[in-house]
């Protein structure tokens, strides 16, 4: 690993964030190239958090534009202040009633100039991204994903050139290039056009060691078994069909709500009572309570303390060769040592 990535991948780890190579790799191209970096991966994986961590790295201004369906150019770019103008325009009447000195057009055209001008202009999150004049700020497109294919194709002119244009201004160029971080859930899929701009990272749900990490990094004070135990369900969880399955964020929410409840273990009653931390879905729910939830309690709190499960929620291929031997009288075979041909008789 090359030192200046070693050296990114410390500095997230001192703001929280556990990063694997790749995405450490994503993120220092992704500054070192000046091209957007377009991060997706389901709910929960903390996408949006590499934004807010690169902001406080680089103690830059994060500036966040949140996506939805209708999101117009007006609402990301710009806006005129109309009651700002239109107060402008009275006073400027009431100036020509008191003292009419200037010739009526010469009065019409310079009030036009300043009406239009920077100050009457308000500034939506892609404007001021790309104005601001002492540094780069890092600009967040979240969940690009829920946003029109009208408005992505705007993005096209602004994320190629780092520039507007403005018909009453002109166009306007970024002094400094932000950096910029689009994140999307796949609820739709993105463009070429906008992805061939981008460089691109996939953020997947972290192993189980990562994860275990991440919740004691994130929540203080928490058991290391509890966190074990905590993970072994979650991940449990992902591996069921499950509607809207419970990403890193619902693991730390569950795991703040029963550190706060002061336990250090799982245990049944308590699971049903904060499943809402994890589940977000009542299909869901129901697809997990009764019996299930207990075996599902049992096999995280077996599996944390190295023990082999009874059911087959978490028992992997060690369960399930062991409930296959089950099924016969006799015990499963064992199986002779390998010997390599050379030393065969």
């Amino acid at each position: 690993m090359r030192p200046e990535i070693r050296e990114l991948q410390a500095s997230m780890r001192e703001q929280g964030y556990i990063a694997e190579r790749s995405i450490v790799t994503a993120v220092h191209l992704a500054r070192a190239m000046e091209k957007p970096l377009l991060i997706e991966g389901d709910a929960g994986v903390g996408k949006t958090e590499v934004a807010k961590v690169m902001a406080g790295i680089l103690g830059a201004e994060l500036i966040r534009l949140q996506c939805y369906e209708g999101l117009d150019v007006n609402t990301a770019l710009y806006e005129w202040n109309y009651q700002k103008q239109l107060l402008r325009l009275r006073i400027a009447a009431d100036e020509r009633t008191a003292a009419d000195e200037r010739p009526d057009g010469q009065a019409e055209d310079n009030l036009e100039d300043i009406i239009f001008g920077r100050r009457y202009l308000l500034e939506r999150p892609l404007l001021r991204a790309i104005t601001r004049p002492d540094a780069p700020p890092v600009l967040l497109i979240d969940e690009i994903d829920r946003a029109d294919e009208g408005f992505e194709a705007f993005l096209l002119e602004v994320l190629s050139d780092f520039q507007v244009t403005i018909p009453e201004l002109g166009t306007i160029r970024a002094e400094h290039r932000p950096v910029v971080i689009l994140t999307s859930n796949r609820t739709r899929e993105i463009g070429d056009a906008l992805r061939r701009r981008c460089l691109y990272l996939y953020i997947e749900h972290p192993p189980f060691d990562k994860e275990v990490e991440i919740v004691r990094t994130k929540v203080p004070g928490i058991a290391d078994r509890l966190a074990a135990e905590i993970t072994r369900f979650v991940q449990a969880l992902r591996r069921r069909a499950l509607m809207k399955p419970p990403g890193v964020a619902e693991t730390l929410d569950w795991a703040r709500a029963l550190v706060t409840l002061h336990r250090d273990a799982l245990d049944a009653e308590t699971v049903a009572e904060t499943l809402g931390c994890l589940v977000k879905d009542r299909h869901d729910m129901r697809e997990v309570e009764g019996d299930d939830l207990r075996a599902l309690t049992g096999e995280a709190r077996a599996e944390a303390a190295g023990e082999p499960g009874d059911g087959p929620t978490l028992g992997g291929a060690r369960g399930l060769v062991q409930r296959m031997g089950d099924d016969f009288d006799d015990p499963l075979p064992e199986f002779a040592p390998y010997e390599p041909l050379g030393e065969r008789e």
